[in-house]
């Protein structure tokens, strides 16, 4: 049926790719429980889904969710910690001038953070699925080793001490971080 007028809503019929596709049955936990959502990297063994505190279906999954919650919480601590800071640095007992270096202090301090430490989980998890697909398997070492180059990247304009430092510290960090994972079995 040729549909001229469209603001004429008596001759709408829904239109489906094939009447044999739909099922009135289907709802979105039935489509998302297909695995048609899946990354490719799933399907390695040893990749990172499953079930325990922290699914994840692949390496996209852990790039969305681990930057945004690592911008949240560091804007989050930032801010807290702006705010103590203007606390401790008000010039002035006045509640006005208190209150102001209270929110210059959290609006300087949160935002740094929480940029710095979005960048950081970006390149992290960046990393770590590309050295995951490059070995063809997901395992702790791959973190190690992502969050080296994360450190090293990141402190790379400081000059070497300050890149190997921070590589060494991002290592570390990644390492204690997917050996307890792997340990607690999440």
């Amino acid at each position: 049926m040729s549909r001229t007028n469209i603001e004429d809503e008596e001759t709408f019929e829904p239109i489906y790719a094939a009447q044999e596709d739909f099922n009135p049955n289907d709802t979105v936990s039935s489509f998302l429980n297909t695995g048609s959502l899946e990354d490719d990297a799933g399907s390695l063994p040893g990749a990172h889904g499953g079930g325990g505190i922290l699914p994840s279906r692949g390496w996209s999954d852990d790039l969305t969710y681990g930057t945004g919650l690592t911008y949240i919480s560091g804007l989050t601590l930032g801010g807290a910690y702006g705010f103590f800071e203007g606390l401790r640095s008000s010039p002035s007992p006045a509640f006005k001038i208190r209150l102001n270096t209270v929110l210059n202090g959290m609006t300087r301090r949160g935002p740094f953070i929480g940029n710095s430490a979005g960048v950081l989980a970006l390149m992290y998890n960046g990393i770590n699925g590309c050295v995951g697909r490059t070995r063809g398997h997901y395992d702790p070492l791959n973190s190690v080793l992502a969050g080296g180059l994360t450190g090293a990247i990141f402190k790379s304009t400081a000059g070497l001490r300050a890149a190997g430092s921070a590589g060494g510290v991002c290592a570390a960090a990644a390492g204690v971080w997917a050996f307890g994972k792997e340990a607690l079995n999440l």
